[in-house]
């Protein structure tokens, strides 16, 4: 291995750390933890293959999720499945909330996407808009949408009583 391919790779590396995890993230929940890992893996071998190219984008991590998405539908992938069997889930899962999860299934993809990175993931409507290639202000008004709905459809809804 040359110098110039050396420094390429411990180049590619660096990025891989901070990339990898906002893009599994990102893609796990836009298309649940067995879709979204197999898309992230594809949209990361994708960017080795083609590190000289993806290394002078502005925003490689967005790219790479639209890499990761396209994959994913090459797959037949659904976005994140939220129209399993609740029952059942709630029998294997007992901490899991069915009345958040309808809702959730409820939203638009894009609505739900913005919500699980923003308030589940923690991640900065800025950090979800560079992901996502959006305006932060339409990930700020899909967020803000997207609570709204959530509030609504989980009004009178009792925690304790699930």
């Amino acid at each position: 291995m040359d110098r110039a391919e050396l420094t390429e790779s411990v180049e590619f590396e660096r990025f891989l750390a901070t990339a990898e995890p906002r893009l599994r993230t990102a893609l796990t929940a836009a298309y649940g933890p067995i879709d979204g890992r197999a898309a992230a893996v594809d949209a990361l071998s994708w960017a080795w293959e083609n590190w000289s190219r993806l290394s002078e984008m502005s925003n490689p991590i967005g790219y790479l999720f639209r890499v990761g998405q396209t994959s994913a539908r090459r797959q037949h992938a659904k976005a994140f499945p939220l129209d399993v069997d609740l029952r059942v889930a709630a029998d294997i899962r007992p901490w899991l909330d069915l009345d958040l999860a309808r809702s959730l299934g409820e939203l638009s993809e894009q609505q739900r996407l913005v919500v699980l990175l923003v308030h589940a993931f923690g991640w900065t409507v800025r950090e979800t808009a560079e992901a996502l290639e959006l305006a932060p202000s339409t990930v700020q008004t899909h967020a803000e949408r997207a609570i709204a709905r959530l509030r609504q459809s989980l009004e009178g809804c009792d925690a304790h009583d699930r």
